[in-house]
């Protein structure tokens, strides 16, 4: 037992440890975008417009991963998508917009197996009582990436690293990454899939979706996410240069403090879930501390909070957008575990690939003819995202519980009305 739990504890961090890596290159180009608006001919918008393919990749592939999970198991299909980040990295070197717009929907269709491929190793091979905290600690190397992706590559690309070097450089990274995850992940125990596999892939499928509390799952996540998605890791360092008037240095620390504030948050949020048993009053909370922290972003005085605080605080908050990784789970069938995962994730970036386009059109049609954006114009353009996060905590008190507390009380009902 104890070589088992083992060999499922090295999987797990094999596998966050190549979500890291993946969520570095998701974040990198915010800290590039004039350099890549000069190379690829491209005004600010369309660059936006190119990194977000990314999620164009990333959603729908939520589901062939979150599927091909629970078939195969994690070996057969993590090291596939690590080569298809890494192809996607090099691609995006080329300099070419075609072959970089390629290469991006490459790196999403790519990264999205190693969220899923962490998430599926976590809950089939510990407690379900640990669920909530190992996602979240998911999510922290994924997050750290993204910090990485911006407190450590902005200064490289200020100080005259080529982009399309970073980009290279990760792209071979991504082949060696492939190739140790072949390594390294422990093969199958399970039996192999049978000849309906196709068949009962689907059903897996529709199980989950026509769950109302998969859907309410997936649109709280997404509605929790797209801040940071969305506002910070494309638009945030435009809008404290632009906006708040720091310098390129200042910005790109500050806007990096957002993802290090998941590092924090998930696994703390999954633990605190864990801990008093139950998933929506610690949503609700964080919720509520987002909703101000987005807020004070857009409308606030600047100097009044040390410098920091506020990013910080935002991505700890912002981290509870994983509880319902949890949730989803916990309200399908066991055996469905990677299925629903797959799920969640494409609801929840779905937000992301349809939004992104439509936030920069606004910030695009709010400045008008300007030379350059300005506070107001990011008000009017952002301000939406108050009233998604509203949206959110009214649709986690239609949520259904399903922590371990909850369970346990439910229980405790049903064996009373029977002795009844």
């Amino acid at each position: 037992m104890k070589s088992a739990a083992r060999t499922a504890a090295i999987a797990w961090l094999i596998a966050a440890i190549y979500y890291f890596y993946q969520y570095m290159l998701r974040s990198a180009p915010a800290v590039m975008m004039p350099q890549l608006s000069e190379a690829f001919g491209m005004t600010a918008m369309g660059v936006a417009s190119m990194v977000g393919l990314f999620y164009y990749g990333y959603s729908p592939f939520s589901l062939v991963a979150g599927v091909a999970m629970d078939q195969l198991g994690p070996r057969k299909v993590v090291p596939v998508g690590a080569a298809m980040v890494g192809i996607g990295a090099l691609m995006f070197a080329s300099g070419s917009a075609e072959f970089a717009s390629a290469g991006r929907l490459l790196q999403g269709a790519g990264g999205v197996f190693a969220l899923i491929g962490a998430a599926y190793i976590a809950t089939t091979n510990f407690p379900a009582s640990r669920a909530a905290t190992l996602i979240g600690a998911t999510q922290m190397f994924g997050m750290a990436g993204g910090s990485a992706g911006q407190f450590m590559v902005g200064p490289a690309i200020s100080a005259g690293t080529p982009w399309s070097s970073f980009w290279a450089v990760m792209g071979f990274a991504g082949l060696v990454i492939s190739v140790l995850l072949w390594f390294l992940l422990p093969a199958r125990t399970r039996s192999e899939p049978s000849a309906g596999w196709f068949r009962k892939a689907l059903s897996s499928l529709g199980t989950v979706f026509r769950n109302p509390q998969s859907i309410l799952c997936g649109f709280i996540a997404g509605l929790l996410f797209i801040p940071t998605t969305i506002f910070d890791m494309v638009w945030g360092v435009r809008y404290l240069e632009e906006a708040v008037g720091f310098d390129y240095a200042t910005a790109v620390m500050r806007s990096a403090s957002v993802p290090f504030g998941w590092i924090i948050g998930c696994p703390l949020l999954g633990f605190v879930s864990d801990k008093v048993g139950r998933r929506k009053p610690v949503i609700v909370a964080a919720a509520l501390v987002l909703l101000g922290c987005l807020g004070w972003i857009l409308y606030g005085p600047v100097d009044v909070l040390p410098p920091y605080v506020l990013g910080i605080t935002t991505g700890v908050a912002s981290g509870a957008a994983m509880l319902p990784y949890t949730v989803i789970k916990e309200a399908n069938p066991p055996g469905m575990s990677g299925t629903a995962t797959g799920v969640v994730n494409f609801l929840n970036f779905t937000f992301s690939a349809l939004l992104g386009p439509v936030f920069a059109s606004a910030l695009r049609r709010a400045a008008g003819d300007a030379g350059q954006m300005s506070l107001p114009h990011y008000q009017e353009a952002f301000t939406p995202l108050l009233y998604g996060v509203a949206l959110a905590i009214i649709l986690t008190l239609i949520l259904r519980e399903t922590g371990p507390a909850a369970r346990v009380a439910a229980a405790k009902v049903t064996s009373m009305s029977n002795e009844a």
